[in-house]
């Protein structure tokens, strides 16, 4: 292969800065979440998962599983085809359907992932609105990025949630214009103000996108979001299947005629073979378990909020948010790596390194993702292991934590 060398100083540069990926080779123990087999380059351990996106161990569930092994025995693995050709099961009408109801929309489109769910989306409805502006917070996640810039449509990135600046860029724009944000921001764990935002969108006639990616099955009486929690009324809900549900997939719910020109017109949508029938089945059964149990939601806010104080009390530079995600701010790429391994190599605690481009160079952190399996032991094994590996590593402890002004982070 021609240019192999310019490949290779790409991989040493991220080497050398710490930003270099490691995929972890490691196998979740079904009924045990959140331990999990860890297979290292030299042995195999058992470890304890922080970093999972699977926030209530749906992934787990029996429900779910009994459901995905009756699907597959009785439709296969695949779904055989496109949603057009052959690949729209009974599953995928039932579970669109669900969806739907969960969101309190006239419809929903089932997508391989929530990314492609954004982008298709992003990118089509450009095509179907001439001289749409798309106003776009600065903060959103990179499926909205692509897909707003695939699009060609204009756009405007709008400060991350400042209502001011949102408000005097709808002024200026005129013909049809569309407002994407989120609900939680899953790298800094904020939660943007949704009835501010909708509110002004109503005033200046523009549509409201929002991705949920991170509040569906979270957040509500019923797990619909933050949209459900806050009683929001947004034009077109993204989500996914991957998270608060523990399956895998995304959709995008709201009016029906506008999801019907969507799937007639994306070509990544009608192009793509449809999920396997046995993860609809799983997701289905997750969906309208969450729905029900609403303790789940309770507990992985009590946990969260356990670990935030437990941290705080100790020094550890945890930021400063609202939601379920406890971000812990290191500022170094070299030094998160290194932090990340030391948990991992010596103490079996599985936190990811969060570097660029998912977070602005200087903003390096871990990302934990405490659930409602991990116990108290757990919790206070890991904060003295994370305080003894960010003292070895150098990282400054916020010994004044819970005084008045100690710092931006508390």
């Amino acid at each position: 292969m021609h240019h192999l060398e310019l490949f290779e100083n790409v991989i040493n540069d991220l080497k050398k800065d710490g930003k270099y990926r490691v995929f972890n080779d490691i196998l979740r123990q079904k009924g045990k979440f959140p331990s999990a087999v860890w297979y290292s380059k030299y042995s195999i351990n058992n470890i304890i998962n922080w970093c999972s996106n699977d926030y209530l161990g749906m992934g787990q569930h029996q429900f779910v599983i009994d459901s995905m092994k009756t699907a597959l025995e009785m439709s296969g693995a695949g779904s055989g085809g496109t949603r057009n050709i052959s690949g729209t099961t009974h599953y995928h009408v039932a579970l669109e359907q669900e969806i739907a109801k969960l969101h309190n929309k006239e419809a929903a489109l089932l997508f391989t992932s929530a990314f492609n769910a954004n982008e298709t989306t992003l990118e089509t409805m450009a095509k179907i609105i001439p001289n749409l502006t798309y106003i776009s917070d600065a903060n959103n996640h990179s499926s909205i990025i692509q897909g707003i810039r695939h699009s060609k449509a204009n756009k405007i990135i709008w400060s991350h949630n400042d209502l001011e600046k949102l408000e005097l860029l709808m002024k200026q724009v005129t013909g049809p214009k569309c407002v994407v944000f989120e609900s939680v921001y899953s790298m800094d764990g904020d939660i943007a103000p949704i009835k501010e935002i909708v509110e002004i969108c109503k005033k200046y006639n523009a549509i409201t996108y929002i991705d949920e990616v991170h509040g569906v099955g979270l957040y509500g009486k019923t797990g619909g979001g933050v949209t459900e929690r806050d009683a929001v009324e947004v034009d077109i809900i993204n989500g996914t299947l991957s998270k608060g549900f523990g399956v895998q997939g995304g959709y995008i719910a709201g009016k029906r005629i506008f999801l019907d020109a969507i799937r007639s017109l994306a070509p990544a949508f009608i192009f793509t073979t449809s999920l396997s029938p046995v993860i609809c089945a799983g997701a289905l059964t997750s969906i309208k378990y969450v729905r029900e149990h609403h303790n789940l939601r309770e507990e992985l806010y009590e946990r969260s909020q356990k670990v935030k104080d437990i941290m705080k009390s100790e020094g550890i530079p945890v930021m400063k948010n609202n939601s379920h995600i406890v971000p812990v701010m290191i500022g170094d790429a070299v030094k998160c790596k290194r932090i990340s391994d030391d948990l991992l190599y010596k103490d079996g605690i599985y936190v990811q390194p969060i570097n660029y481009p998912t977070v602005p160079v200087g903003t390096e952190r871990l990302r934990f993702t405490p659930g409602p399996y991990h116990t108290d032991s757990m919790i206070y094994d890991m904060v003295v292991k994370l305080k003894e590996a960010l003292k070895r590593n150098k990282v400054t402890l916020h010994e004044n934590c819970g005084t008045p002004d100690c710092c931006t982070l508390c």
